[in-house]
């Protein structure tokens, strides 16, 4: 799965031959599962349609703040346009757009939300060989990199006025490559490893009954995908569980039992920087397991169970460098519980929900949350979805280890 999945991208077009290459920019966009929105000047129109544009990006096409011919359409909130996008790209940017960013002119919708936009801005530029070599251009470059904008290199090659040389838009693929690898050179988990386990575990009484639990694997799952997405390789160690995810980032390793969960957690455990235990581990197991299937009888059946292994407390013993997240589904004296858990099982934090909390708990969309960390700070988190809260678990994580 690509970084840019599920990304909010703002394209501005400005009016540059190179405009017509936008149509295959804004597709790879929509293939990596983006959210795109176009903001095109008036002189880009005359080289690439706003229709082929909103019917790529399923969007409608905005560039001008309102339409003069109708006396009742809604204006074009250019802040709201700036505040829409996890990332803005103007493409191409002329010397004439990249002069005004520069210079803060603000004459057209493109412009404007330019300067509205608090997320990360890429611009492409695009010109005839001697309008990029020449001074001004130059400064307006060095200007907006200082002001923190991310130049995507022009190329050399075939300009429009038959020339060679440089001033060429990098290509479509080259430039989502360039946004692709600029953001995971900058994720904080780049490079790092973790350890997560989800769902439940089934401890088997004969070969078709088991003890297992409700919990469903959501908060797990949502969990690792939120790490991945922070760029951390992640060894997903999951029990019985009907998530599924998909991200390049993420393995996969799927166990029944505790003493599975126990075993594949161990093995990885030695080469990670982070491990995260939201399981729902069985207490307590079948001390003997019938070979064939029990059969139903008017008498009572009693069955003996036995401990699991605590695989939670047998890495808290054994950890090095490691920063050591638990769980803790509590439904009284649930501070308290959570802090004996912490401490005893030598944890850096743990995460406390409760199942007094509506919308917390197992098989929801929901949770609500407290994360203590070993220094016994609290810190309690509204109800959520499940994805957000994994999203506050990994901030608070990296935090920690930064």
């Amino acid at each position: 799965m690509s970084v840019l999945s599920g990304k909010k991208i703002l394209l501005g077009i400005s009016g540059g031959i190179a405009a017509y290459k936008t149509a295959s920019l804004v597709r790879l966009f929509i293939k990596l599962d983006a959210e795109v929105k176009v903001v095109m000047t008036s002189a880009s129109k005359d080289f690439i349609t706003p229709l082929t544009l909103s019917t790529l990006s399923k969007n409608p096409v905005h560039s001008t703040f309102y339409n003069k011919e109708d006396e009742n359409e809604l204006w074009n909130n250019h802040v709201d346009l700036g505040l829409w996008a996890d990332y803005m790209l103007i493409a191409p940017a002329t010397a004439n757009t990249l002069s005004k960013m520069a210079n803060g002119t603000c004459e057209n919708l493109l412009l404007a939300t330019y300067l509205s936009a608090k997320c990360p801005v890429y611009f492409a530029p695009a010109m005839d060989l001697d309008m990029y070599k020449h001074p001004s251009t130059k400064q307006s470059l060095e200007k907006l990199k200082d002001f923190g904008n991310i130049i995507i290199p022009a190329t050399s090659g075939e300009l429009a006025s038959g020339l060679i040389g440089e001033g060429r838009m990098a290509e479509p693929e080259d430039i989502v490559s360039f946004i692709q690898s600029d953001i995971e050179s900058k994720l904080p988990l780049k490079g790092k490893k973790l350890l997560l386990t989800a769902g439940p575990t089934y401890e088997a009484i004969d070969p078709v009954r088991f003890i297992g639990n409700h919990s469903s694997g959501k908060m797990g799952f949502a969990i690792a995908k939120a790490a991945a997405n922070l760029g951390a390789e992640v060894f997903l160690v999951s029990g019985p569980s009907n998530q599924h995810i998909k991200h390049s980032l993420v393995h996969r390793i799927n166990v029944v039992s505790a003493e599975e969960m126990y075993k594949a957690s161990h093995k990885y455990f030695g080469e990670v920087d982070i491990a995260i235990l939201s399981a729902a581990v069985a207490d307590y197991k079948p001390k003997n397991i019938a070979t064939q299937k029990i059969k139903k009888k008017d008498s009572s059946l009693e069955i003996q169970l036995t401990p699991t292994k605590d695989i939670l407390a047998s890495l808290g013993a054994i950890k090095k460098h490691q920063f050591l997240v638990g769980f803790a589904l509590e439904t009284n004296n649930e501070l308290e519980n959570a802090k004996s858990k912490l401490t005893k099982k030598n944890l850096d934090a743990i995460v406390l929900n409760s199942l007094q909390d509506k919308g917390a708990g197992f098989a929801t969309d929901t949770n609500k949350i407290t994360i203590i960390d070993k220094g016994l700070n609290e810190k309690s988190f509204e109800l959520k979805s499940k994805t957000a809260v994994a999203e506050d678990i990994m901030n608070e994580i990296v935090k920690r280890i930064s």
